[in-house]
């Protein structure tokens, strides 16, 4: 399986819905990297996604963006194969 890698904030509603969601997809490790404890990691992801908004998800090495994006690669039958793709 693909690891997954997610920028968060202790008090996101979205990024509480996203985790759900991937756990229920059966992954069982999320490397969460909070933004609100260290401002470093929040100009990293900035640097790296262009967007400052939480969550923003990676899975491998994929950017799959924030919540409503994961929603909607599940609902298109794209989440499970790039979870296992790893």
């Amino acid at each position: 399986m693909n690891a997954v890698r997610m920028y968060t904030t202790q008090v996101c509603p979205y990024c509480i819905r996203a985790k759900g969601l991937l756990k229920q997809r059966g992954v069982e490790q999320i490397d969460e990297v909070r933004i609100d404890l260290d401002p470093a990691q929040r100009d990293h992801m900035i640097a790296l996604t262009g967007r400052r908004t939480v969550p923003q998800i990676f899975i491998g090495d994929t950017h799959v963006g924030g919540c409503d994006e994961l929603i909607a690669l599940d609902r298109a039958g794209g989440l499970s194969p790039l979870l296992q793709a790893g």
